[in-house]
């Protein structure tokens, strides 16, 4: 692993295709923006030979170059994948976007990986969405380790960020967050600062010094030991307290000096277990140098102690329409099961498909089955099509290095699967299979869209369509009520990103529009109203009279129509032309133009003429005495009302409920949730709540977390619906 004595670099390079599952890591960083993945992904493969200088790829593109959506701040937005040869060993190395906004991007990561670099930056400690991504990890048994960045900063300080780290992640076993290694500090500057120059290996007792910027190895003087000796003995008691050799506590306890290669070897498998998280160090090369300090033991790290495809669980599969089948974990002998964790469009290549396989082999040409399922409500129809895909390959920067197979346990990219979407199954088209989707964070940010101009809205349907198949988090809605078109987001960043995808890949320019909420109208009291429509102007005229009584019904009742007509004063013909006049005025509202809901609509009288009533003459008559009865009544304005809940940390929880209380919420109750969190249940106007996942995530820091469900409607305040209705006169 990463302390071992004689540690060799071995082949290395750019990867090919895997042979094997064994000789296949897969390995996701994960960290806030700004705490250094991209750059430590750039030092792993300067360090394992795939590039020729920091950060850049042989053609002069670079590694972080992935396709980026330029925008304020220049975010990267995407999951990417570098995949490096070393040791024999293929890496598939996953960098996540750091903003939460992005969090979908992660997931995906976290289920195309087998393991975890948790990227801390010393200067910034860690946040709670860290935490949070952690304890996600922890609950599914993913092996973990940290990997401390910008160490090169005045004010980093190893050991206080690892104790730091023991806190935030070491919740029920601190002692399981611990050094494999010790900062080797050179010369002191002007400003007082000894930068980090190499590390002290506590296992095996040597220096790693990186100072030359290439890895040189050697023991360290008598003055260094001393330091070392509290950190190693509590490193070996972690190690031993985590192993399967129950004796080995015994033995270290009587005084004996434990094997080198035992604790590496109880480590390594500590590690795997994901029951044992150590903490390395790592900074990026300097210009002209061949190594990044700490790469040469995080590569370490990776290949001897993070786990291969094969020590995952199977996936749960179906066949589409639902029956259960078994499939043996990481066989590629075994039928096809892979997975679309990514989609993105080249404008050379058209739509790739980042793909993990994990059962079978995958090879290009070939013809597979694309399944899609349990996306309905996000704007992804199911669909079960054959597609032939094209050629597969391992991206690295701009690059694509073509590839012959990608076997179960590796992860590659496909190119032109047209129907395939993130999160699709790709199968044999012989036995069509369908993993379980990964769970997706639920978009709730609303953003009211409508094409800029008429070659716009021409192109709409399609960008959209595409827009979504790449990403799962994003809910595309064509709401009935308010006619609009709104894509439900994770946040801010997350929408304009949405909005420049639309402009720069698709060709088209939208503007955004005020977000309207579905709001019902009702009759609060009793009231009658009579339609009259009679015309005369030739020929057959129009002539219908129909006097009715509205009621105000429970909420949830919808709206009942009712014949109390006697001695036939609307001949039995023409009584559902009544209502399908008043139910058709009723969908277009009588006070603000919504629609009217929970009300009894009475027909209790009536007149026809034997020439001029007809079906429509009798429906106009209806919606006008419905308008009628409105005039004198009182019309409450009902606005959607949602039950929220809150996950928050208990330190943020008075914050929360007042927060709420200003938006005309009411808390009806909060529980413990463990891991001193609390759930706070409310009921808030769905109009309050539009921008609520945005405050929310200021308010509390990045930590907190909410769910909606419609609950009901009920009537809006009175000055409230005041204003609304004035708004709806005096629009044109």
């Amino acid at each position: 692993m990463g302390d071992k004595a004689n540690a060799h670099p071995g082949a290395a390079g750019r990867a090919t295709a895997a042979d094997h599952p064994a000789s296949v890591r897969n390995v996701v960083l994960v960290g806030h923006s700004g705490s250094g993945k991209t750059t430590l992904v750039e030092a792993l493969a300067l360090t394992a030979g795939a590039v020729n200088r920091a950060g850049r790829v042989e053609d002069g593109g670079t590694v972080s170059d992935y396709d980026e959506i330029e925008h304020r701040q220049q975010r990267s937005v995407q999951l990417s994948l570098v995949p490096v040869d070393w040791d024999g060993y293929k890496i598939n190395i996953l960098d996540t976007p750091g903003y939460a906004d992005f969090v979908g991007e992660l997931r995906a990561g976290l289920r195309a990986a087998d393991a975890a670099l948790f990227v801390v930056s010393a200067s910034d400690g860690v946040d709670g969405s860290t935490r949070m991504v952690w304890e996600e990890c922890a609950a599914v048994g993913m092996p973990r380790a940290i990997v401390i960045t910008h160490l090169e900063s005045a004010r980093s300080d190893f050991d206080e960020m690892t104790r730091t780290c023991a806190e935030a992640f070491g919740a029920d076993d601190p002692d399981a967050v611990l050094p494999l290694y010790l900062p080797l500090h050179g010369p002191q500057g002007p400003d007082g600062h000894a930068p980090v120059t190499g590390l002290i290996g506590l296992l095996s007792q040597r220096l790693f010094d990186y100072s030359s910027g290439e890895r040189k190895e050697s023991e360290p003087g008598p003055e260094q030991l001393p330091l070392i000796e509290e950190a190693r003995n509590r490193l070996i008691e972690g190690i031993i307290a985590e192993s399967e050799d129950e004796t080995l506590m015994d033995r270290y306890l009587g005084g004996e000096e434990l094997d080198f290669k035992t604790l590496v070897q109880d480590l390594e498998r500590a590690v795997a277990r994901g029951i044992f998280f150590p903490v390395l160090a790592a900074a990026p090369a300097a210009e002209g140098a061949k190594q990044g300090l700490g790469t040469v033991e995080l590569l370490e790290l990776i290949t001897g102690g993070f786990p291969t495809p094969l020590e995952r669980e199977a996936p749960t599969v179906t066949t589409p329409d639902g029956k259960a089948r078994q499939v043996k974990a990481c066989d590629p002998d075994g039928p096809l099961v892979a997975e679309v964790v990514k989609t993105a469009s080249d404008p050379y290549v058209g739509r790739v498909s980042m793909v993990r396989v994990f059962s079978g082999t995958l090879r290009p040409d070939e013809t597979v089955h694309v399944s899609g399922h349990g996306l309905a409500d996000r704007g992804h129809e199911d669909h079960d099509v054959d597609e032939r895909i094209g050629a597969l390959s391992a991206p690295f920067g701009k690059q694509q290095r073509a590839l012959t197979h990608a076997i179960a346990g590796d992860l590659a990219c496909v190119a032109k699967l047209n129907r395939a979407e993130t999160g699709d199954t790709l199968s044999s088209k012989d036995d069509p299979l369908l993993m379980e989707p990964w769970e997706m964070p639920d978009p709730l940010l609303p953003l009211a869209i409508q094409a800029h101009s008429k070659a716009d809205e021409d192109k709409l349907s399609q960008g959209l369509g595409r827009l979504v198949a790449e990403d799962p988090t994003m809910r595309l809605e064509q709401n009935q009520d308010t006619h609009q078109v709104v894509l439900w987001c994770l946040g801010e960043a997350h929408a304009d990103v949405a909005l420049e995808r639309l402009r720069s890949r698709y060709g088209v320019q939208v503007d955004v529009v005020p977000h309207k909420v579905s709001l019902r109208e009702t009759f609060a009291d009793r009231s009658a109203g009579r339609g009259r429509h009679v015309k005369q102007s030739g020929g057959h005229g129009q002539y219908a009279i129909c006097a009715i009584e509205v009621e105000p019904l429970p909420g949830g009742s919808g709206i009942e129509f009712v014949d109390k007509v006697v001695g036939g004063a609307v001949p039995r013909q023409f009584i559902p032309s009544v209502e399908k006049g008043v139910r058709a005025q009723a969908a277009r509202g009588v006070a603000a133009g919504y629609a009217l809901i929970d009300i009894r609509i009475t027909l209790l009288d009536g007149k026809a003429h034997s020439v001029d009533s007809s079906d429509a003459a009798f429906q106009t008559a209806g919606a006008l005495a419905l308008r009628e009865a409105a005039v004198d009544a009182r019309i409450h304005l009902l606005e959607p009302v949602a039950e929220v809940t809150v996950l928050v940390g208990d330190e943020y929880v008075g914050a929360v409920m007042s927060d709420l209380s200003g938006r005309r919420g009411r808390v009806v109750g909060t529980e413990q949730a463990g891991g001193n969190r609390t759930l706070v249940r409310a009921e808030v106007p769905e109009i309050e709540i539009g921008r609520y996942g945005v405050d929310l995530r200021s308010l509390s820091h990045g930590t907190a977390r909410f769910n909606r469900t419609y609950a009901r409607h009920e009537p809006m305040p009175a000055q409230l619906a005041e204003k609304i209705r004035e708004q709806a006169q005096g629009s044109p």
